[in-house]
């Protein structure tokens, strides 16, 4: 299983922040860097000095790094064009040196979309109608051959003689990311347009339901293309107990909790239950690391736990 370092920028973090955490990504050899897509802080934090957009920083992260992955985990398909972004998802891919994956989600917070003045359809079906027109359209864009024009014509988007330019580096397209744990729809979003199905922030047991079901639809649709299998946990880890609850504090949660509902406990503890979700065909963990002040703790997973990995 590889490790990938996974922040949530909108409770509070500036650009030097997030720099000072992809380095130390980058430097103790975790395989990915990847942050949250939000406008809006949640529960009680101030969530100062503000949000910052994904993919300004991440173009920022492309110059400051070497080899580290970057991407989303996820861009919300509520906030953007899909051809301004397929732009600028292309553009920070030729920035990083082709190392940009793109984790793309429906969206689903309501309050961010009203506090910035981003309309979000009434619907759930509607959000997804337009979620699967959008990944039609990125993933068209960047499939048309140069020289080529890209058509679209769908309920809510429509295209005409579009350029389909600039490429990403990575050929044939940046890997692409579909989460969550929908029975139906999301199961055959992914199995139709991802590279990676994810699962954030739920049991052993419940992440293995989730992939049988995308299992399921990969061979309903009769792909031959692989799909990688990943889970998002949060993780608090300590070398001793004292550790784990003053890190636990910090981020405003209880030891015990984080035990049920995450990554949390001695290197031991968190290998072993590492090595469940790898049991159930899970390639990749996204360690979702909430105190962004606390390198030591990445230095410590990094040297404790991916180690005991490979």
């Amino acid at each position: 299983m590889r490790l990938r370092i996974f922040i949530e920028p909108q409770q509070g973090a500036s650009y030097d922040t997030q720099l000072a955490a992809a380095k130390a990504t980058e430097d103790l050899g975790f395989d990915g860097f990847f942050r949250s897509d939000h406008f809006l802080k949640m529960g009680d934090v101030d969530g100062l000095p503000g949000p910052t957009d994904a993919w300004v920083t991440l173009a920022g992260l492309a110059r400051e790094t070497s080899h580290v992955r970057l991407g989303t985990l996820m861009t919300a398909a509520t906030f953007r064009h899909p051809g301004p972004l397929a732009v600028a998802v292309a553009q920070v891919d030729r920035m990083s040196g082709g190392r940009v994956e793109f984790g793309f989600g429906a969206g689903w917070y309501e309050d961010e979309h009203t506090a910035y003045g981003i309309p979000f359809p009434a619907s759930a079906r509607e959000r997804f109608d337009r979620y699967e027109e959008q990944l039609d359209v990125i993933t068209g864009l960047w499939a048309t051959p140069v020289g080529e024009t890209f058509r679209y014509a769908g309920r809510h988007y429509r295209f005409s003689e579009g350029p389909a330019l600039p490429k990403p580096q990575q050929a044939p397209r940046p890997p692409v990311l579909i989460g969550g744990t929908g029975r139906t729809r999301t199961p055959r979003l992914a199995a139709a347009h991802a590279d990676e199905y994810n699962v954030p922030f739920a049991s052993v047991e419940d992440t293995a339901a989730a992939f049988d079901r995308v299992r399921a639809a990969v061979k309903a649709a009769g792909r031959s293309e692989p799909m990688r299998y990943s889970a998002a946990q949060v993780v608090c880890c300590g070398r001793d107990d004292s550790e784990v609850e003053r890190r636990a504090a910090a981020i405003g949660r209880a030891p015990e909790e984080l035990r049920r509902n995450g990554l949390a406990g001695s290197p031991a503890q968190i290998v072993d239950k590492l090595g469940r979700f790898t049991e159930i065909g899970a390639e990749r963990m996204y360690l979702q690391v909430l105190d962004l002040s606390d390198l030591d703790h990445l230095e410590l997973i990094a040297s404790q736990v991916s180690r005991q990995l490979q």
